[in-house]
């Protein structure tokens, strides 16, 4: 199992992590941590020493409630960002976290490698045409709703099968024109209620009918502080208990903001191997 990035052959055969770098005021973990160059480079820095193969970087916060941002101030914020990082660390693979097809032009060209869309498609209907384009994995992600409504009132009468559907609709007219790296993500706290999304860890393990590698996006999420009845400072502890049962349930790439935890949880798990 491989993925073809900027020419490199990534084997996800083994689990690997992709560390999370937001440069949003807003995120609910780290929004605002990094604000200059010097900081972000010794976030990366720190991330691809602690064993991160892909660095996932986002300037449109997606948390519940988030604030909409143009697609000029998103290129603004993001694509220096890559230039700089690419200029820094030269075998870098960077993920882009975005759901708009020009700024996944954008970013590629500037030296990214890989496209996370929360949106899965769904909104910017130019993105799958962009991606086949490109050439690019593609990593697709399950939202109901928008980051704005997404946790109002997120129903479904059986979440598992809802999400599955969703995802062989979308892989098919990936497949279609001729997309071949794809990811999923089952989108966990995108539009799902805590039962919700302890039902799509436990189910992991079925998404992998859909032969495709799966992403786990689990990280000081809600879903784990608010069980605990803590913050998401605290939650490290609880992301590596639940990204150690995604990795017993299938998950090939853990995304993370704390990559030396997630390696480790991947070495202990290899160890049942």
């Amino acid at each position: 199992m491989t993925l073809n990035c900027n020419g490199k052959l990534i084997d996800i055969s083994s689990p690997k992590v992709m560390g999370i770098l937001n440069i949003t005021p807003d995120s609910f973990f780290d929004g605002g941590k990094y604000k200059n160059e010097s900081d972000i480079i010794l976030q990366v820095e720190k991330m691809l020493f602690e064993g991160a193969t892909f660095i996932d970087v986002g300037a449109y916060s997606s948390r519940p409630g988030a604030i909409h941002i143009s697609e000029d101030e998103e290129l603004q914020r993001i694509v220096p960002i890559i230039e700089l990082l690419v200029k820094h660390f030269p075998e870098i693979i960077i993920s882009v976290d975005t759901f708009r097809s020009n700024v996944a032009k954008k970013t590629i060209k500037a030296g990214a490698a890989i496209i996370n869309d929360i949106s899965g498609g769904k909104m910017d209907t130019k993105m799958f045409t962009a991606i086949a384009e490109l050439q690019v994995p593609y990593i697709i992600m399950h939202m109901l709703g928008t980051p704005q409504n997404m946790q109002q009132n997120p129903v479904y009468e059986d979440v598992t099968k809802e999400v599955i559907s969703f995802f062989a609709a979308q892989i098919f007219k990936l497949h279609q024109l001729k997309i071949n790296d794809i990811i999923i993500d089952v989108g966990f706290g995108f539009g799902k209620t805590i039962e919700h999304n302890y039902q799509l860890l436990k189910d992991l393990s079925l998404f992998k009918n859909l032969d495709a590698p799966i992403l786990a996006g689990i990280s000081r999420k809600s879903m784990l502080y608010k069980p605990l009845d803590t913050t998401p400072q605290l939650a490290l502890n609880a992301t590596t208990s639940a990204n150690t049962i995604a990795l017993l349930n299938g998950a090939n790439i853990l995304r993370v903001h704390d990559v030396k935890e997630a390696m480790e949880a991947i070495k202990i798990v290899e160890q049942l191997s």
